[in-house]
């Protein structure tokens, strides 16, 4: 049996997951996000954090409980796709066992947490440098309403309840063109020291330097506040602007992506 654990319980699963660095991690165990599970409220040995649609697994997969960490997901769950990201590759047949036939592994990309290795300068050039007729502005109340309703564009703000919600405890920024936001960058999730970076474009704005322009539009504002944006990759694409940004790789991980199925999504 597993317990879903309460924000202001989750310290308790710092040392399961004290091996796994990530900006969503330290999201949900501070109790700003997400959703995490574990096998015992006082002395987990295995646990699972979930922010968005993607999930940590840590500790020990031979617990009896880890079958049902694997497969637990919120119960509000509807995207078509979980990420898991295990801290051990022990976990890796019980994720093949269990999601035969619709699960796939790949590689994501982290870097260096270096907040000193920014360079300003090079940064405010590039939020300088958008073609014409295309503006950066705040995400405010207004645009986040935009955002939401597309699917290209809603992650930028999916995590946050409302736009209430993201006035307080969001920070982004996005490209306008024509009336319309076509790129953003924003928190996905966000933690005490930081933020987790989410980029979008729209398709046909794409390769224009918009994602670079509003992502060191971000990164600035960041390091104004005290505040370091974390950077994760899901592919090369990503890591060179990544690169271009400021980021230094400190290498790749596995992660599994899980095809799902119209009756998951049922937590306890």
């Amino acid at each position: 049996m597993i317990i879903e654990m309460h924000r202001d319980k989750r310290a308790v699963l710092a040392p399961v997951f004290s091996k796994m660095e990530h900006a969503m991690i330290q999201a949900c165990l501070q109790g700003h996000m997400g959703h995490a599970w574990a096998d015992d409220a006082q002395n987990p040995t295995c646990g699972k954090i979930m922010v968005g649609d993607i999930a940590f697994l840590a500790g020990r997969p031979i617990n009896p409980a880890a079958r049902e960490l694997v497969l637990v997901v919120p119960s509000r769950y509807r995207s078509g796709e979980m990420y898991l990201v295990p801290e051990t590759p022990e976990w890796d047949h019980l994720i093949e066992n269990l999601f035969k036939g619709r699960c796939y592994r790949f590689q994501r990309y982290a870097f260096h947490h270096e907040a000193d290795g920014f360079d300003r300068e090079k940064l405010a050039g590039l939020m300088a440098s958008l073609p014409e007729g295309y503006a950066i502005e705040p995400i405010d109340a207004r645009w986040y309403g935009e955002i939401i309703k597309h699917a290209w564009s809603r992650d930028l703000c999916s995590q946050f309840a409302s736009s209430e919600d993201y006035a307080k405890r969001g920070l982004g920024f996005c490209v306008i063109h024509n009336g319309q936001v076509v790129a953003g960058a924003s928190s996905y999730a966000l933690y005490d020291d930081g933020i987790e970076i989410q980029i979008d474009t729209r398709e046909d704005h794409q390769r224009k330097g918009l994602a670079a322009a509003c992502a060191a539009a971000l990164i600035l504002e960041c390091l104004k506040r005290g505040l370091f944006p974390h950077w994760d990759a899901a592919n090369m694409a990503s890591v060179k602007l990544a690169e271009k940004l400021g980021y230094r790789l400190k290498g790749p991980y596995d992660t599994w992506g899980i095809r799902m199925e119209p009756s998951e999504g049922a937590a306890p």
